[in-house]
This record gives structure tokens, C-alpha cells and sequence, in this order.
């Protein structure tokens, strides 16, 4: 399973839990790793990724397993594939992580988390065919909608521009994180020929508005339609991680996807050059 962050991801699966009565024995693990997981958090964010560092929190895992070991239930299902991803995408080795995940399905099969979390990989499975379509070279599928001021919005209405179509949302550390480059990189070279479709994956319009206003540079249309994850262009082209980007030449044709930094502005400066 290929995660674009691991921080936001590591949070969102965290916070995924079941409804549970209060003062029951699942809650409780339920809140233990919540604290787990944000004292991993803590570390990565100062740097602390390798297994050495996360000791204490690896040990802390194996504590809540055998605590409860033998119970089926879908916050013991959580535990485990917090761990597992931890393997996966903090410590790099994915031979533990996919033989720790095949277990988990295994010995959890039937529960709700397990049946979500085979819903979400079928879904990631469609998602990597239908990426298929956004080759280097290839043809750019295009959309037709309305921006945010209701004008209408597609790639093909810039033909002969250089376009960057990007998946991004006010709440997500990554693509805000890249937004100076974007920016600046959209700054440059916009006076030639280059120009972005933000498509939001927001669903607050008002903080969506709130976040362009106040940030200076950003200006040019998005799409949104409240949906976040379910946002129909990212449906559209299998987005599953996000910031995610795709650069169309002035042909139409792909250029490439998820350019960051100097890569993004090295290739647009080359296709403009092109033209």
C-alpha cells in the first residue's frame, strides 16, 4: 500500500474507530493507541525513524497485543495495522509489513475493519488501472466542469499552455508544504505560457475561500465540490494520495506526474521552451 505521507495517514488511520459503548475494555484500547500513535508522531517529526528510536513504541505495540490476545475485535485488528505500517512506511521493510498484513487478514477476517480495509486496497487496485491512463506521452483525459466562480474548467481550453492539474486540500502538511514552489514556479513562468487547475479535495468552502484569500500568489481556478476524498475529478483519475500532480504539455500530452520543487519548474521551463 503506497502512502504519499506517512504523518497524515498514520493520524487519519489512527482516529479510524468503530463506535464502541464507553467503558469498555476495546475503548480502552482504543485510546491506547491513539496516545501510541502520537508519541510515534512525535518522533518522526523530529527525525527519529529508524527501529533504534522506535523501540520503546514497537514494544509498546507488542504490550497491547499480548494483553489482549485472543479477542477478535476491530481495535485489536487497528493495533496491529498500525504496526504494520509502521514497518512499511517508517522503517522500510516491507517483507514484515506485507507478512504482518496478510496475518492480520487472516486471523481477523469477518470484522469490519478487516473488510474495509480489503475494500480500500480493492479500491487502490482500480485506482493504480484507471492511473494507467496518465502515461508519460499519453493523451491527457480530460474533464469539463465549473471553477469556483463558475466559470468552466478544463485542460483542453488551455491548448497550447503548459498545464499543471493539482489534487491538493487547505488540510493536508504535503501539499501545503509545496505550495511555495508551486507558487513561485506558477509566478515565473505564467507570463509565458503556463498555468494550473487546482482541483480542491476540501469539502469546508468557506475555509477553502478563507486559505486562497489569504494566500498571496494563488491565483489561479479550482474545482471543488465538497466531496473531499470522494471529490469526482480525483474519482476520476484514481487518486488516492494527495498532493498529486500532472503536468500536460501543449499538445495535450502528458509530461509527467508528482514533479516537486525544481523537478516541477526544470519541466516547465522545457516545455515552454518547446513550444
Amino acid at each position: 500500500m503506497k502512502i504519499k505521507s506517512v504523518l497524515p495517514l498514520f493520524a487519519a488511520v489512527a482516529l479510524f474507530a468503530l463506535p464502541v459503548p464507553a467503558q469498555t475494555t476495546t475503548n480502552v484500547l482504543a485510546t491506547e493507541l491513539r496516545a501510541l500513535v502520537q508519541q510515534v508522531q512525535t518522533k518522526l517529526r523530529t527525525g527519529k525513524t529508524t527501529e533504534a528510536d522506535l523501540a520503546p513504541e514497537l514494544q509498546k505495540f507488542d504490550s497491547l497485543l499480548a494483553a489482549h490476545a485472543g479477542e477478535k475485535t476491530d481495535e485489536l485488528a487497528q493495533v496491529r495495522y498500525m504496526k504494520a505500517m509502521l514497518y512499511a512506511e517508517v522503517l522500510k521493510d516491507t517483507a514484515k509489513a506485507d507478512e504482518m498484513l496478510k496475518q492480520l487478514k487472516a486471523d481477523f477476517k469477518g470484522t469490519k475493519f478487516v473488510d474495509r480495509l480489503e475494500k480500500q486496497e480493492a479500491a487502490l487496485g482500480e485506482a493504480k488501472k484507471v492511473q494507467s491512463a496518465l502515461g508519460t506521452g499519453l493523451a491527457f483525459p480530460d474533464f469539463s466542469e465549473k471553477d469556483l466562480n463558475g466559470q468552466p474548467l478544463s485542460v483542453g481550453a488551455l491548448k497550447g499552455k503548459v498545464v499543471l492539474v493539482d489534487f491538493w486540500a487547505t488540510w493536508c502538511g504535503p501539499c501545503r508544504a509545496e505550495l511555495p514552489n508551486v507558487i513561485a514556479t506558477y509566478k515565473k513562468h505564467h507570463g509565458q505560457g503556463f498555468e494550473i487547475i487546482g482541483i480542491s479535495l476540501d469539502s469546508d468552502r468557506d475555509k477553502l475561500d478563507a486559505f486562497l484569500k489569504q494566500t498571496d500568489g494563488m491565483r489561479w481556478p479550482q474545482f471543488f465540490d465538497g466531496q473531499g476524498w470522494s471529490n469526482k475529478i480525483a474519482v476520476k483519475y484514481g487518486v488516492q494520495s494527495i498532493p498529486f500532480t500532472v503536468l500536460v504539455g501543449p499538445d495535450g500530452k502528458i509530461i509527467g506526474k508528482d514533479l516537486r520543487g525544481e523537478e516541477l519548474e526544470n519541466a516547465v521551463s522545457a516545455a515552454l521552451t518547446k513550444k
